[in-house]
């Protein structure tokens, strides 16, 4: 398999981005309890369950165009889906670390760049 690195990596950003939307849906109440104290102090404070519902939309979306992805690539070298989910995966975690700057939590938003790097190199490996 000459793809292996950009099926690992898409396997990486699905579990993430599909572990991360699962425990929105079961957890939503206290995830929305937990991220308006977060927020309280940011001008995203009054926009918590939307921002979240919409985060969620991006995390499922990724996490699915990656795990598709990762099977077109092993069934057939395609590409395409893998790239999507790469950059929509990109897209969210951008979102992620925007609202970490907001909140003024660096200590999240760096650990949002370790999950960034990975998914900067799956863009560029499927382009």
């Amino acid at each position: 398999m000459n793809n292996i690195a950009s099926i690992l990596i898409l396997v990486f950003l699905a579990i993430t981005f599909l572990q991360s939307g699962y425990d929105k849906i079961f957890h939503w109440k206290d995830n929305v309890v937990w991220l308006k104290e977060h927020f309280a102090k940011t001008p995203l404070r009054n926009q918590v369950p939307l921002a979240l519902l919409n985060l969620l939309i991006l995390e499922l979306i990724s996490g699915i165009l990656c795990i598709v992805g990762s099977i077109e690539i092993a069934l057939n070298s395609g590409r395409l889906y893998g790239f999507y989910g790469a950059v929509f995966s990109c897209i969210t975690l951008i979102m992620l670390l925007f609202g970490q700057r907001m909140a003024k939590d660096y200590d999240g938003a760096r650990t949002i760049v370790l999950y960034f790097i990975p998914a900067v190199m799956a863009v560029n490996w499927l382009n």
